[in-house]
């Protein structure tokens, strides 16, 4: 699988254009974005996404799914985001819970980490027990709550967080099929 593109095209340091210089490293030769000029190199390293399965205390253990008003179509996942300067991770998943749902989160347990490739993330997912009114904010559209056992997995990223904690529930995990993702040579 191949990593996101790099935002960097400039040296942050001397906005000389970065190229693809390989130059050996700890582990051999590794070809990265380098300046020719003054040698600095985007290391291009993972980001933290954090990631909340939310069971809802207060509607009888309904798990929590929603839309982001980015994505196309009816695709509803967890609530995720990023981690702030000088928070942990769980400090970082109950702000986010709480910016993006309004709900009050109880109690957090780790369910694993996981790679997201495709996004250059690594995400480190909640299960996350919440109460309170849902009011989404402006960057999620709609959700949805389920009985964890009819909810369904998606086989990518956050989709294997979610499988991995109903079956900490005894739950056989049901995944869907994800439409195929249109190429660069798709006509537009």
């Amino acid at each position: 699988m191949t990593a996101a593109p790099s935002a960097y095209k400039f040296c942050p340091q001397c906005a000389t254009e970065l190229r693809h210089i390989t130059q050996e490293e700890d582990g051999g030769p590794k070809s990265r974005l380098r300046c020719p000029d003054c040698h600095w190199t985007h290391w291009n390293n993972p980001t933290p996404v954090l990631a909340a399965v939310i069971e809802l205390a207060d509607r009888e253990g309904q798990v929590l799914l929603a839309r982001n008003a980015a994505w196309p179509g009816k695709f509803y996942g967890l609530i995720t985001g990023f981690m702030e300067a000088g928070e942990t991770p769980e400090e970082g998943i109950a702000r986010e819970v709480a910016e993006e749902t309004s709900l009050t989160v109880d109690a957090l347990k780790l369910i694993g980490v996981y790679d997201f490739q495709r996004m250059n993330q690594i995400i480190i997912a909640y299960h996350a027990v919440a109460r309170g009114e849902i009011k989404l904010s402006p960057e999620l559209v709609e959700y949805k709550t389920y009985p964890p056992a009819e909810v369904r997995c998606w086989p990518a990223g956050t989709g294997y967080a979610l499988a991995d904690w109903l079956k900490s529930r005894g739950i056989t995990p049901q995944f869907m099929d994800l439409p195929p993702r249109p190429s660069s040579t798709d006509k537009v």
